[in-house]
């Protein structure tokens, strides 16, 4: 592997990653220590996770991409691809399956949610989950940032 891929793999989940945990770690709870209005600090939130997920599909494909190739044959062994397929799939998940459906039952409570209501008890069912994927997703990432990307380099024929 050549030092610039290595480096661009560093630069490329370093970005993803760091977004991962400033945005959710960070960010997030200090918006809604800050911004008293809920739906307004949800709003903000749900905005910066989803630059944070967009971000991730386009680092994470070239990650894999970049370590696919790196590793050639032996990618199906490789634990880092395993890793990044999940985190994309997770950000996949969150990204085009729970947020449109929290969006939709934000449209139809525009002025936010009364407590006890099936509406509430859904989009809190729907904000767990999504929660729980973004914890696994960083963690993942934590992992790779921790343990390297260190595919075989790619042997020739």
């Amino acid at each position: 592997m050549s030092d610039y891929t290595a480096t661009g793999q560093r630069i490329l989940l370093t970005l993803w990653v760091g977004a991962l945990w400033s945005i959710g770690y960070i960010a997030a709870p200090v918006l809604f220590n800050v911004i008293f209005d809920r739906f307004v600090a949800g709003g903000i939130a749900g905005k910066m996770f989803a630059l944070v997920n967009y971000l991730g599909l386009v680092c994470g494909v070239l990650l894999l991409a970049s370590l696919i190739y790196q590793t050639g044959a032996a990618w199906r062994r490789c634990w880092q691809v395993w890793v990044l397929v999940a985190m994309l799939v997770l950000v996949v998940a969150m990204e085009f399956v729970l947020q449109p459906l929290m969006q939709a039952l934000k449209m139809a409570s525009p002025q936010g949610f009364t407590a006890g209501t099936p509406e509430a008890a859904r989009f809190g069912m729907l904000h767990g989950v999504s929660s729980l994927l973004y914890h696994a997703t960083s963690l993942m990432g934590l992992a790779l940032v921790a343990f390297g990307l260190g595919g075989q380099q790619r042997t020739q024929p």
